[in-house]
């Protein structure tokens, strides 16, 4: 079997960026707790299944706090990178922004950490390229997402 080559996190980062629509919001015309979840789960499956090569279905989702309102009008902007590679599994971190273009304003709304399995087309998982750190920024956050994963795996069992 030939050995794969590895891919540097930028390799595979995803911004998107939504205008926030009436049809996205709730009574008090903030945009949906869930529209947000269906956005970072977007942007990371586009993330890591640029990092693999390969579909990647989402293995897990932690903890989401939405801390700032994001308002119909307003912009929802997303950056997802991968923070760990393992063999068939990635982790994956999503900041969400919104953006007020009248105020000129950015502010960070949620950061959510996902797990994601890479599968080849007959739904089995497949072996991810290693994640090639570059600056000392990923090194520290391979580090944390490493942490993240051991804690995941306690709760499991």
């Amino acid at each position: 079997m030939a050995s794969v080559s590895g891919k540097t996190v930028a390799q595979s980062v995803t911004e998107m960026t939504e205008l926030v629509l009436p049809n996205d919001s709730n009574m008090l015309g903030n945009i949906l707790g869930g529209r947000v979840m269906h956005f970072i789960d977007l942007a990371a499956a586009i993330t890591c299944a640029r990092h693999a090569g390969h579909v990647a279905v989402t293995a897990s989702m932690d903890r989401v706090d939405f801390r700032h309102p994001i308002r119909v009008g307003q912009v929802i902007e997303l950056q997802a990178r991968l923070n760990w590679a393992g063999s068939t599994s990635m982790e994956v971190e999503v900041q969400v922004f919104c953006q007020d273009l009248r105020a000129g304003t950015r502010v960070l709304t949620s950061t959510a950490f996902l797990t994601f399995v890479a599968l080849d087309d007959e739904g089995h998982p497949v072996r991810v390229p290693p994640l090639v750190l570059t600056t000392p920024e990923e090194e520290r956050r391979f580090r944390e997402a490493e942490e993240r994963r051991a804690e995941r795996l306690r709760r499991r069992s």
